[in-house]
């Protein structure tokens, strides 16, 4: 078993996986430790949906058939970034993707590629398993807080059995089609995809392990002698 603190300083957000299948015994377990997350007064207001093989390969081809033919009919049911950037955070968004693109070979300009990369996310980058979270949408504000943590759990989980994950937004905005291969009840609110395999260790974007501003530029202490 992996000691959590080296769980947590070892994940990263993996964008291409090796072929190599999941069983499904290893899903179920991830799931159960997952569900251990803390939620208010124990709600827990989440649903899983777990693809894989030809179920998760017709869903992929049915988003990126979207994504290449209808991609201004589709948005998302809520809304995961700012309308408006500001400082400090549009410069870490920036300094991401710079460094990403450097990595694949992707100039700033090429939009060609660009795109290309973005769809990679439809097709789970690769990863053998695909997972769709989701929590009823007649909850609170409160209830994403609930839904960070179990997702946090899951990529801690998956990295304790020698797994790598993606966390992906960008499946909410084609949360209609996935409807379509799933049963998600109209009450329930995509909230993220994640794709889950073994990392494939000769991907060169594989190699990005984004920085963390130092604890005391966040984080103030009060009441501690010194």
């Amino acid at each position: 078993m992996m000691n959590v603190d080296d769980a947590i300083l070892t994940r990263k957000s993996v964008r291409r996986f090796l072929p190599k299948p999941v069983p499904e015994e290893m899903l179920r377990h991830i799931m159960a430790v997952s569900a251990r997350a803390p939620s208010g007064h124990n709600i827990q207001p989440w649903k899983v949906y777990v693809v894989a093989g030809a179920a998760r390969d017709r869903l992929a081809a049915d988003i990126l058939k979207a994504a290449a033919t209808e991609p201004d009919k589709h948005q998302p049911e809520y809304e995961y970034y700012p309308t408006e950037w500001h400082e400090p955070y549009i410069g870490r968004r920036r300094k991401l993707g710079f460094e990403l693109y450097s990595l694949l070979g992707i100039q700033r300009d090429d939009k060609v590629g660009r795109e290309r990369q973005m769809n990679r996310n439809y097709l789970f980058f690769d990863a053998p398993v695909g997972i769709f979270v989701t929590m009823d949408r007649r909850l609170n504000t409160g209830s994403f807080i609930d839904m960070g943590m179990f997702l946090q759990n899951i990529l801690l989980a998956a990295r304790g059995q020698g797994l790598h994950t993606c966390g992906q937004a960008a499946f909410t905005w084609y949360h209609d089609i996935i409807r379509k291969h799933l049963p998600l009840a109209d009450t329930e609110m995509l909230i993220c995809g994640v794709a889950l395999g073994y990392e494939d260790t000769s991907a060169p974007e594989n190699g990005l392990v984004t920085e963390r501003i130092p604890v005391d530029e966040f984080v103030r202490f009060f009441g501690f002698p010194g």
